[in-house]
């Protein structure tokens, strides 16, 4: 996969291009590139002695997930339950607080969606950078076991970190079920839960759109019904500078924090 990628990369014409800092992802956004940064989701591939991570790391990886929703050596990743909080088992391993204290080192940002609540605060309590949920949502919205209780969100707050709307209906609809029929309000009601807890500097897009063909709401369809999301945001208050924070803005603030000097 991470051969693809670079493979990808070669065949654009200059169209797609892998970053590894803040300025390249900002020049692309300048210059209309697609910019990539390659993400982890699970550290199956990571040996406990680290040697892969500084060897993927050379390879341009920048952010990892300990977990998908599934154990490894590292840590305890939630499975998919609904009416159940993320308190789903142990915390990290011995080998999960070395990895996390390697990804500080090599400011390689840690991902916290998908880890379940135990492994969250050990992160919480080991790691130095900000506290980043890529693509989760609101428990007390919906209470999936995938989503952040609401201390878990006055924590990212509290470390100046960043949660990502996922546009998965399963994490968005208050019953839970998978159903296309979820009305972008629903994720406008997150959108407020979410920065009404954490404020509007620490709230962006995490569409966890994928291979795995997840539903999103009928009326987003796919990623070129972005354009509706913001504007039922805007119809919803959110003025063009708040547009701009949340679609882009703060993860380009929250990667700057986390990749530090690269």
């Amino acid at each position: 996969m991470v051969a693809t990628l670079y493979r990808m990369e070669a065949a654009s014409d200059g169209r797609f291009k892998v970053t590894r800092t803040v300025e390249e992802v900002e020049s692309c956004l300048r210059d209309n590139v697609m910019a990539a940064i390659l993400h982890f989701e699970g550290a199956e591939l990571i040996d406990t002695d680290l040697n892969a991570l500084e060897v993927f790391y050379q390879a341009g990886l920048r952010s990892l997930g300990l977990v998908w929703s599934r154990p490894t050596a590292f840590a305890h990743g939630v499975p998919y339950q609904f009416n159940h909080s993320p308190d789903t088992g142990p915390g990290l391993t011995a080998a999960g607080k070395t990895l996390v204290r390697a990804c500080n080192e090599l400011n390689i940002m840690v991902d916290l969606s998908h880890l379940n609540e135990k492994g969250f605060w050990d992160v919480a309590a080991i790691s130095d950078a900000p506290l980043v949920a890529t693509h989760s949502n609101a428990h007390v919205l919906c209470p999936s076991t995938r989503n952040l209780t609401d201390k878990q969100l006055d924590a990212i707050k509290e470390r100046d970190g960043m949660v990502g709307l996922n546009f998965f209906v399963g994490m968005l609809r208050e019953d839970g079920k998978n159903d296309g029929d979820t009305p972008l309000t629903t994720m406008v009601r997150h959108v407020d839960h979410l920065v009404e807890r954490v404020g509007i500097d620490r709230v962006g897009f995490g569409a966890d759109m994928s291979l795995l063909d997840i539903t999103v709401p009928d009326e987003l369809g796919d990623i070129s019904g972005l354009p509706k999301l913001i504007d039922a945001l805007r119809a919803a208050g959110y003025d063009d500078e708040s547009l701009r924070k949340i679609t882009h803005q703060n993860w380009l603030r929250v990667l700057r924090q986390t990749w530090k000097a690269q």
